[in-house]
């Protein structure tokens, strides 16, 4: 059989698969709706994850009864700590899609996608906020990452959660005046954000926190204190990430990448990633922040490379090969159940 690596990257929007060869030749790749266990439960999950290897097996043009892959990397939303990583790991060896298995966090994935050896720090900022950091010599520090019971704070969920209170308050009297208030309103297409809070109550109109998120920083970016204080907020936030994982494993002096990510991030341009460049320069001068340019599948792919001993030319190869295919939509294919 040839060597072969499935990749999955297990997001809370959308999961991506990646089927690629041991010489880094991408043989398939398709995209679903989200899949956390958190959000969906794991049952869900793995018929998202099921679906959608199935799908991948049938664009390379193998058997229904062949074996999909010598090794699954499949790095998961959700999978925050151990008891999560060993579950998720039983359920995807039974369903046999290959010989061996790794679970982590998806954050490692852009961790490995944003370098060339998977080591540094990596700090994502999609719906949630998490951490992670693997040294040279294979210590590795990270967070719960499991909301606020964890001390989060940040993503795109909670931001925009903010600018809807933020908005209330404004109005009603308790806080600051703030452009976000006729933003918001003009968001929900009603007369006041009474109006709104009113209809969100009653179910007949949704919080879509995320596009909220985009109203804040649209905001933020027209000069609004009230809104730039939650930028700030979360600026401080990344940076403490990064920082405390660097203290815990003894970098603070290294040159080290600190990998950022997720559609906050790399959705707001320069104006929190150049914040947070200026802040990290004061504790970890030789730190270098990056903007990762490739999805966390390719870092998960990667990983599965590393585990199946390839060589360089392989990452080299799905490196160039996937910024190619990047042009191409992505097979999207329907939740299935």
């Amino acid at each position: 059989m040839t060597d072969r690596v499935l990749a999955i990257d297990g997001g809370n929007s959308k999961t991506a698969v990646l089927l690629v060869d041991a010489d880094g030749q991408v043989l398939a790749r398709v995209r679903g709706p989200g899949a956390s266990p958190q959000n969906v439960g794991l049952r869900r999950s793995l018929e998202v994850f099921d679906g959608l290897v199935r799908e991948a097996a049938r664009q390379a043009g193998l058997s229904p009864d062949e074996r999909v892959a010598r090794h699954t990397a499949a790095y998961l939303a959700g999978a925050d700590l151990p008891r999560e990583e060993h579950e998720l790991k039983a359920e995807i060896e039974r369903h046999g899609w290959s010989g061996t298995t790794v679970v982590g966090n998806d954050t490692f994935a852009l961790l490995r996608a944003g370098t060339t050896d998977g080591i540094g720090v990596a700090v994502v900022c999609g719906a949630g906020i998490n951490c992670v950091a693997v040294a040279k010599d294979g210590r590795t520090h990270r967070f719960p990452a499991l909301g606020r019971i964890s001390g989060d704070w940040g993503g795109g969920g909670h931001i925009g959660s903010e600018a809807l209170w933020l908005a209330v308050r404004a109005e009603d009297g308790r806080g600051k005046p703030t452009a976000l208030l006729p933003a918001v309103i003009a968001h929900f297409g009603t007369a006041t954000i009474a109006e709104a809070v009113e209809r969100i109550h009653f179910g007949e109109a949704e919080a879509d926190e995320h596009a909220l998120c985009r109203v804040l920083f649209d905001v933020a970016a027209s000069g609004d204190r009230v809104a730039l204080e939650v930028v700030d907020r979360l600026v401080e936030e990344i940076t403490v990430l990064a920082d405390v994982s660097l203290r815990r494993l003894d970098l603070l002096e290294e040159r080290v990448d600190v990998v950022l990510g997720g559609g906050v991030l790399t959705g707001t341009g320069d104006v929190v990633v150049g914040a947070v460049r200026d802040r990290l320069s004061t504790s970890a001068p030789m730190a270098r922040i990056r903007v990762v340019d490739l999805p966390p599948v390719v870092g998960a792919a990667l990983l599965g490379l590393d585990a199946i001993g390839t060589s360089p030319a392989a990452e080299l190869r799905l490196r160039s090969a996937y910024a190619d295919l990047a042009a191409e939509p992505e097979l999207d294919v329907a939740a299935s159940g």
